[in-house]
């Protein structure tokens, strides 16, 4: 622990009511530093802090989440571009077994709230990368068009995804109708489903934080979490139990859906992302 420094300090006062006296950093600032604050008096809270602004979105995922579903999500104490505060999630990322069959009966429920449309009312985030969200009546066309293809181009822009493997991405752009399936209604979704994101007390689930929210197809979700080791059997035995998970996800659909977090990654990081994904479309395409 350190001391906050005074512009945090005073900032925090202000929206608070109470200066704090304490800081430790924590893991997880895509887009921003983390703090955890603690005070001589009361609960502790977390503070994101991004000069370069972006913040307003979190806290609105965080509370159209808290609105609209019963995820425990952090509750905002006070938001504005450059600045958000939030309840502390006392939880660490080492899922039991047990936790990962609670985290299951969550995101079931989560993918049981049923929206008007796919998309979202508004464009958010995933990690610092804008992510469009128009109204769509199909879910194929959304994922082509919005993910897919758009981040491909994202990837490609930054210089981290070549010529060829564009192109292979574009070829199996035209035959996801092949391969792919629409929902029975458009799910709402966390959207940014990898272990650092869940956070387990004990066998329990503390909270999910770092969301990147819209309404889409409850696989896109379960593949994601699944790319990283997020969740294993413990998970998708309860959420089979609890949701429907049609064959054939686990042998070819979670990889189709794989492909945007890895477009995201290729176009953040570089590195073997944008290979991975090259595999993948030629494989389907």
């Amino acid at each position: 622990m350190r001391a906050p420094d005074a512009a945090l300090a005073e900032a925090v006062e202000a929206a608070l009511g109470r200066r704090p006296t304490a800081a430790r950093p924590l893991p997880g600032g895509c887009i921003a530093e983390v703090l955890k604050l603690e005070f001589d008096a009361g609960e502790p809270v977390v503070v994101k802090r991004a000069p370069a602004g972006g913040l307003a979105t979190e806290a609105y995922m965080l509370g159209l989440l808290g609105a609209r579903s019963a995820l425990p999500v952090p509750q905002v104490l006070h938001d504005a571009d450059d600045l958000l505060i939030m309840t502390y999630v006392d939880g660490d990322s080492g899922l039991s077994a047990p936790a990962e069959a609670d985290a299951a009966a969550h995101v079931a429920a989560l993918h049981a709230v049923a929206g008007e449309a796919f998309g979202l009312e508004r464009d958010t985030l995933i990690g610092p990368l804008h992510q469009p969200n128009p109204q769509s009546e199909r879910w194929i066309d959304f994922f082509r068009d919005h993910r897919l293809l758009y981040m491909a181009e994202r990837a490609r822009a930054a210089g981290n995804l070549s010529p060829q493997q564009h192109r292979a991405i574009e070829r199996l752009a035209g035959k996801l109708d092949a391969h792919l399936e629409e929902p029975p209604h458009p799910a709402l979704l966390h959207g940014d489903l990898w272990g650092g994101n869940v956070l387990a007390r004990g066998d329990r689930i503390a909270g999910f934080v770092d969301p990147a929210v819209y309404y889409g197809h409850p696989e896109i979700e379960l593949a994601f979490s699944t790319l990283f080791g997020t969740f294993g059997r413990p998970f998708f035995e309860r959420y089979a139990e609890l949701a429907e998970l049609r064959p054939g996800f686990f042998e070819a659909r979670r990889d189709l859906y794989n492909l945007y977090p890895l477009l995201v990654h290729a176009t953040l990081f570089g590195g073997g992302y944008a290979a991975q994904a090259e595999r993948i479309a030629g494989r389907f395409a």
